[in-house]
């Protein structure tokens, strides 16, 4: 073996890769032959039923007269509109992200007394084991800061004593320690990175337990831990926003599927948060905001329609960008018509463009916003409407906010993990069954061969 070389080891991976790839190949006509729903998808695109939730409801077409027909995106927790939720807080110029974990957990909206003792349960959450941040988060820093979030949300198991007890009162108390703390494992991530990784500053800011989600991320971000009350609300609106979807949302499904297995919550929500950090999930908006560098890098006139169009073009024929042919942040699985969440996250979003004097990059994006459906139907003979999903201006958002593009899908996963935490619950509380779908075997018999005769 002293003779095996790195350069060995790599051309004989190489070989069996390609070993791998041969014995790997299954005939995509079988698919249709057996009538195998893949990606647990219809032929129409809508998903296989796998179960039943009441957490959420996300509606994006309907049945009239016999046909399925677009509507425009109706999203609701437990059964209240997103709209009406947001609308509610807003008026009241409150952080809403807390009740809608409330809400999301507990099945109703808390009253004033309600909200008030949560939060100070949240508050008091705030805080990790005594020298987890040293021993852990800063000993192991990673570059993606996913993985070192899944790394730390594991390793919490191991100061949890009851860590396996699935009783209903003990898995909402690791739930809402999770849901408190995954932002400061975050922040700290991201912070151990920036520092051993990129040769920068370290700060360490603790949160503040009376503060709400929105504000202590900008104050353990920030080094000056300075923010303006706008900002944090926006933050807080995209937080809402992206707490919950479904129960079929790849990274949701993994919590239904690993908790019905019977293990522990930490472990549930690492799958999850692993889940979420896919490209074609979670990682899905910073597609979007590379491709918007490049086109502000060479569109040269952002108010004119016509040089805009030629460059999206250019992206639908594959011949720009990462030549997928996609335009990021248009079209969604189950939206038609309109995603709901991002026409409220845009309102907000080119509110906040005006008040940092960002108006021409605004305009970019709504012209994109405006031009792209309709060059789409004509490049692809698409016939079904196709609009902005929420990861469309998200990116924008997050821009103004100064979030360094490394923590962009972790900020996802902090929403999120509301919605992982209310369906882990419902998964255990009703079904009591492991998710144990079927797959056909298409392989033919094969003999064993002696060693000596291969």
């Amino acid at each position: 073996m002293t003779n095996y070389t790195a350069a060995v080891a790599a051309r004989e991976i190489h070989k069996l890769a390609r070993l791998c790839a041969d014995h790997n190949y299954i005939d995509p006509s079988l698919y249709d032959v057996y009538h195998v729903k893949r990606g647990l998808r219809e032929a129409n695109g809508k998903g296989v039923l796998t179960g039943l939730t009441e957490i959420s409801t996300v509606s994006g077409s309907a049945e009239v007269n016999g046909e399925i027909v677009p509507i425009d995106g109706e999203l609701r927790y437990r059964g209240i509109d997103i709209n009406d939720l947001v609308q509610g807080f807003t008026n009241n110029h409150r952080f809403g992200f807390e009740e809608t974990i409330y809400l999301l957990l507990f099945g109703t909206l808390p009253n004033e007394t309600e909200l008030e003792h949560f939060n100070k349960l949240l508050g008091y959450n705030r805080k990790l084991p005594q020298d987890f941040t040293e021993d852990v988060i800063l000993r192991s820093p990673n570059k993606d800061i996913m993985n070192a979030m899944a790394q730390s949300i594991l390793a919490l198991n191991a100061y949890d004593v009851h860590s396996d007890d699935l009783n209903l009162t003990n898995v909402l108390r690791q739930s809402i320690s999770l849901i408190a703390n995954i932002p400061m494992i975050a922040a700290y991530s991201y912070l151990a990175y920036r520092h051993y990784l990129q040769r920068r500053g370290l700060y360490i800011h603790n949160p503040k337990p009376e503060l709400s989600t929105a504000e202590n991320l900008l104050r353990m971000l920030r080094q000056d831990k300075k923010f303006e009350p706008i900002e944090a609300h926006l933050l807080d609106i995209a937080l809402v926003l992206h707490a919950e979807h479904g129960g079929g949302n790849n990274s949701t499904f993994t919590t239904h599927v690993v908790t019905s297995s019977g293990t522990d919550t930490y472990s549930s929500v690492a799958a999850s948060l692993c889940s979420l950090k896919g490209p074609k999930h979670g990682g899905a908006n910073i597609k979007v905001i590379k491709m918007f560098d490049e086109i502000k890098a060479n569109v040269s006139d952002w108010y004119d329609d016509d040089e805009i169009s030629a460059y999206l073009i250019k992206i639908l024929r594959k011949k720009a960008f990462d030549k997928t042919g996609l335009i990021y942040g248009m079209g969604h699985a189950v939206y038609t018509k309109s995603d709901p969440r991002a026409l409220i996250l845009k309102k907000y979003t080119i509110h906040l463009a005006e008040v940092k004097g960002r108006d021409d990059e605004a305009h970019l994006y709504q012209a994109v916003e405006r031009l792209a459906p309709e060059l789409m139907k004509q490049e692809r003979k698409m016939y079904k409407p196709v609009s902005p999903n929420i990861d469309f201006y998200s990116g924008f958002a997050y821009s103004m906010l100064n979030i360094p593009e490394e923590f962009i899908t972790p900020l996802f996963a902090i929403a999120r993990i509301a919605g992982w935490s209310a369906h882990r619950i419902e998964e255990l509380t009703c079904t009591n069954k492991i998710i144990r779908p079927a797959y056909m075997s298409v392989a033919e018999d094969a003999s064993y061969v002696p060693i000596n005769e291969r």
